[in-house]
């Protein structure tokens, strides 16, 4: 696969109504417009394309300052990101991925960003301990208060009402829900702690109960593997200078 970084303004139609088909492959309960709404909410989007210019993959990214409790700080918020079934096992999205954060901090003269994200799959989530070393909600450590803190206010000033302080639930007005082939964790996968943590956290996740997470995506602050795909990525996105 191969992966660009395009302004949401830059999108040309067929490309919004190719992201969008996509959607539906996976998942049901979306109509157009909503779809269309959310995507107006974000400034950027990464793009993966297949070896025949065939959409395989997209993810929509909403970068901004916010001021919590007295300190500035940027946030990359993840909308809307799906990869197609037949290349799911691909790794892909998670170098260009890595790329295109590396990429857009550059660009924005940021030492880091802070990854806001509402969760409704467990294959989002177990995204977070793969590559994050710094993650919240999590099994083995209670969230710091201060980083609950940014949590609430990030998640209350996007969703308002429909975000639950007490829960760390957000419940969309037009949840997206997983087609049937797609829903539900199977029985091995509880096995791991952070997905059974999920399941636990967010009950409600097959009906698009979204949990609201937060990560730390700065170089050192990622695993092993994680920083692996931040050098892998930036080879991908080399032509900003940092500075």
């Amino acid at each position: 696969m191969k992966g660009k970084v395009v302004k949401r303004t830059d999108l040309l139609p067929s490309t919004r109504a190719a992201m969008y088909a996509l959607f539906c492959e996976q998942f049901d309960g979306v109509p157009q417009v909503v779809f269309d709404t959310d995507l107006a909410g974000k400034n950027w989007v990464l793009l993966l394309d297949d070896d025949t210019g065939r959409l395989c993959g997209f993810s929509c990214m909403d970068i901004y300052d916010v001021e919590v409790h007295g300190r500035d700080m940027s946030v990359v918020y993840s909308g809307d990101t799906v990869v197609s079934a037949d290349t799911r096992s691909d790794s892909a999205l998670s170098y260009y991925w890595m790329g295109a954060i590396d990429y857009l901090r550059r660009l924005y003269r940021k030492d880091a960003l802070y990854w806001f994200l509402i969760v409704s799959g467990f294959r989002t989530y177990r995204f977070l301990p793969v590559y994050s070393q710094r993650f919240y909600p999590r099994y083995d450590e209670a969230t710091p208060p201060e980083v609950q803190a940014i949590m609430d206010a990030v998640a209350g000033d996007r969703f308002g009402a429909r975000y639950d302080p007490a829960s760390g639930i957000v419940q969309l007005d037009t949840p997206a829900v997983l087609k049937d082939e797609f829903r539900g964790i199977p029985e091995h996968r509880l096995l791991d702690p952070h997905i059974a943590f999920f399941a636990e956290r967010n009950p409600n996740h097959e009906q698009g109960d979204e949990l609201v997470c937060f990560a730390v995506l700065a170089e050192d602050g990622l695993t092993r593997l994680g920083q692996r795909m931040w050098r892998k990525g930036r080879e991908l996105f080399p032509d900003v200078v940092d500075g």
